[in-house]
């Protein structure tokens, strides 16, 4: 029984050896809104990555006030009447990269990750496309997917349903690090 337990430990131990964690704190999350009455832009370039490639999960999250608009005026509405940052503060996406990469060998690849994107409280299962480029050792992340604000019990008020698209374009742009061994 001694002999089992420790070829377990031996063989966890390797998988862990493996294992490399990526990371980024400086991953940039844009959303847009094109209506023929205004076109309305943010960035949040302070949102966190984090990417296991032992079990190819992909972990994103970001404070909703750091997004930043032209308009403050559009920025306060952002927070106060739609995303309710206050009691709402962050946004997430925890999914698993569906297709085998090998992360050791540079190349460019198609992606898609499934798993639980949470916004303004409401938990959804997404797929979201994307593609990961390595290149010696980095990895870069780019992603564009649509999100529509009801899938989230984001409210549009009547006044302001014509100035606030549909389905809105969120863009992922993100270089990762090598997290140091702890």
């Amino acid at each position: 029984m001694k002999k089992i337990g420790l070829c377990i430990a031996i063989i966890i131990m390797s998988i862990q050896c493996y294992a490399q964690m990526y990371t980024s704190n400086a991953t940039m999350v844009s959303f847009y809104s094109k209506t023929p009455m205004e076109d309305i832009e943010a960035i949040n370039s302070t949102a966190a990555t984090l990417l296991n490639t032992a079990n190819d999960s992909i972990y994103v999250r970001m404070k909703n006030t750091a997004f930043k608009f032209k308009s403050a005026l559009m920025q306060e509405h952002f927070n106060e009447n739609y995303m309710e940052s206050s009691k709402y503060p962050l946004s997430t996406f925890r999914g698993k990269i569906n297709e085998q990469i090998d992360f050791s060998k540079n190349g460019s690849y198609v992606v898609s990750a499934t798993g639980k994107m949470i916004v303004h409280g409401v938990e959804q299962l997404k797929t979201i496309t994307g593609t990961i480029n390595i290149k010696e050792g980095k990895i870069s992340i780019n992603s564009s997917f649509k999100v529509k604000p009801p899938e989230f019990n984001i409210e549009i008020p009547s006044l302001v349903f014509t100035k606030i698209a549909e389905e809105i374009t969120v863009k992922l742009v993100t270089v990762l690090a090598l997290m140091d061994k702890m």
